[in-house]
């Protein structure tokens, strides 16, 4: 960490990616993401007249006329073919273009709204529990019995940022949290974001930790004024943080120790 400049303001706010950051990559990409590709086209079908079931298919639908990849305009062909999707996209109809976009990990915030409806199931049935890495929980409770206020940023949606939290090894952790921000923010690419976040937490930008395994996401954050911190866990993809400081567990960081970079 560097030291704080006379422009700093103490951290008062924690951001936290999840995937690679408080929860092991695995468990999305392997667990979660084959989940809903399995239990999708059932789920669909037992849920076809839900009026946030047909929205979410309507605005899907909408996307897919938008696509310029080669796989996705063909499929829409294929769809298009069936007079039926003109009016009124059937679940037969775009169900590939679901399954194409879960296998190219799209962050299209209508499949998200739609993962987490599946993912609600699951986890009421128990057959979906979140392991988060082990410094995780205790740590943020220590934040939070600090006075930080902690919140969410994921590409997830908001609900299904939620189940997770609330079906992890470590029970229900959501009260921990004071905000939960998805892709209706913006793209965690995109210094915008943070900027509305910031907003949102009625807090300045400086006064903000972001911690992601991400470098575009941490580019991003601290092009908007925010702190940011690389996360470096087991299993990420990603483990080269380039310029940014670096941590691999939550059990011995005090985020209001934490300041910009000069």
């Amino acid at each position: 960490m560097t030291l704080q400049s006379p422009m700093d303001r103490p951290i008062s706010h924690v951001l936290l990616d999840i995937e690679g950051t408080t929860c092991p990559v695995s468990f999305v990409a392997d667990t979660l993401f084959p989940y809903a590709a399995r239990r999708l086209e059932q789920y669909l079908q037992e849920h076809a007249k839900e009026p946030i079931v047909r929205e979410r298919l309507r605005e899907l639908f909408a996307c897919w006329r938008k696509e310029d990849n080669p796989t996705a305009q063909a499929l829409l062909s294929a769809a298009l073919s069936k007079q039926e999707a003109l009016a009124e996209p059937q679940t037969n109809v775009v169900l590939p273009y679901l399954l194409w976009l879960i296998a190219e990990d799209r962050k299209v915030t209508p499949l998200k709204d739609l993962q987490g409806m599946v993912w609600e199931e699951g986890y009421r049935r128990g057959e979906l529990v979140a392991p988060l890495f082990t410094d995780v929980p205790e740590t943020l409770r220590r934040w939070h019995s600090q006075g930080l206020v902690l919140s969410v940023y994921s590409s997830g949606s908001v609900a299904a940022q939620q189940l997770l939290y609330a079906h992890s090894h470590a029970g229900d952790l959501r009260p921990l949290f004071s905000h939960w921000f998805d892709t209706r923010s913006g793209p965690k690419q995109e210094p915008d974001s943070y900027r509305r976040i910031a907003d949102q937490l009625k807090v300045s930008a400086d006064q903000i930790l972001f911690i992601s395994d991400l470098i575009a996401e941490l580019k991003a954050a601290e092009r908007a004024g925010l702190a940011v911190l690389f996360s470096d866990r087991e299993g990420n993809p990603q483990r080269n943080p380039e310029t940014f400081p670096m941590i691999h567990s939550f059990a011995t960081l005090d985020p209001r120790h934490c300041h910009h970079r000069s």
